[in-house]
């Protein structure tokens, strides 16, 4: 992952490759792959069924975001609502928290 940190309004966040053209930017866009059946997630419909079949829940504190928590740990997922603004932090956070299922990756 290449790119750079840029500070604004007391965030922190990274900028994956800032030089390149937006053709170029966009053909590189991360997608995640649920590993058991290969399957890019493209909705939060098609995510939600899969992270509860892993045993994650709904958790409906937040209504400005999507969460999902496991009884078995402190672990709790937080999602935009807008799954236009699922990116590979979103993604990256996923993985870690759910090892041996899913995997990020470069769009083709």
């Amino acid at each position: 992952m290449s790119g750079v940190w840029v500070f604004k309004n007391g965030v922190i966040r990274l900028v994956e490759n800032p030089n390149q053209s937006g053709s170029d930017t966009q053909s590189r866009r991360k997608v995640m792959v649920y590993l058991p059946t290969g399957e890019v997630v493209s909705s939060y419909s098609t995510l939600e069924q899969i992270l509860q079949s892993l045993g994650w829940e709904r958790y409906f504190g937040d209504t400005d975001l999507l969460q999902f928590h496991k009884r078995s740990s402190i672990d709790l997922i937080s999602l935009p609502r807008d799954f236009t603004k699922f990116n590979s932090v979103y993604m990256y956070d996923i993985v870690v928290k759910n090892p041996n299922y899913f995997h990020v990756r470069d769009s083709h």
